[in-house]
């Protein structure tokens, strides 16, 4: 599967059954290949305008199950969310 067909999917965390939003980058270590994580920004400051403040960087071991349109993930939404500052 290749990046652009990631971006497409939305990802779900069926802990919250909530929309996090789309893919928009991988983590991947260099030095063997494997992705490390999935990159989801986060919400707009003002009605999803002006840039972003976090994004969700979400480790592979939360993914569940990757579908046809979605990215089903199970983890607790606080502790992936990093700061863009």
């Amino acid at each position: 599967m290749r990046l652009c067909d990631l971006k497409r999917k939305e990802v779900i965390n069926i802990c919250t059954c909530r929309s996090l939003g789309c893919v928009s980058d991988l983590e991947i270590d260099c030095r063997t290949g494997t992705v490390l994580a999935l990159i989801v920004p986060g919400p707009g400051k003002l009605c999803w305008f002006l840039g972003r403040d976090t994004e969700y960087v979400i480790p592979w071991e939360c993914i569940s199950q990757i579908g046809a349109d979605i990215i089903l993930i199970k983890i607790d939404e606080e502790t992936c969310r990093k700061s863009c500052l």
